[in-house]
């Protein structure tokens, strides 16, 4: 099995309601997202998939929240923009595109260094 990733970066605001404390409150993050897929086959060259290509797959995504404030972007305007919700947002807009061949594995999402989430469809 191969697995590849890619990593990129995209800045947007956010808050988390219902949440008593300083993410209630509206404030931003320059996020950080792993995308990583696997596969068993490769082209005749030795490639996976280009990682240009797995890159421009997940910007698709991201493109739709970069420099937004998160919760007015569907589906995010009813449901919380966690770290978790955009990693699970992220794997399933990214695995919508793939070829049949290469199937998403997980997708981690970093809302600082030090904080992040990984989703991985069960």
């Amino acid at each position: 099995m191969f697995r590849t990733f890619v990593e990129t970066r995209f800045s947007a605001a956010h808050r988390i309601n219902g949440y008593q404390g300083q993410c209630g409150k509206l404030h931003g993050h320059t996020w950080k997202v792993r995308v990583q897929i696997k596969t068993r086959q490769i082209d005749a060259i030795g490639i996976s998939i280009d990682f240009k290509e797995l890159r421009t797959l997940t910007e698709n995504v991201l493109e739709k929240l970069d420099h937004q404030l998160i919760n007015e972007i569907a589906p995010f305007h009813s449901q919380n923009p966690t770290a978790e919700n955009l990693a699970k947002y992220v794997f399933e807009g990214v695995a919508r595109q793939l070829p049949e061949s290469i199937q998403m594995d997980n997708v981690t999402v970093w809302e600082s260094d030090n904080y992040a989430v990984t989703y991985q469809a069960s």
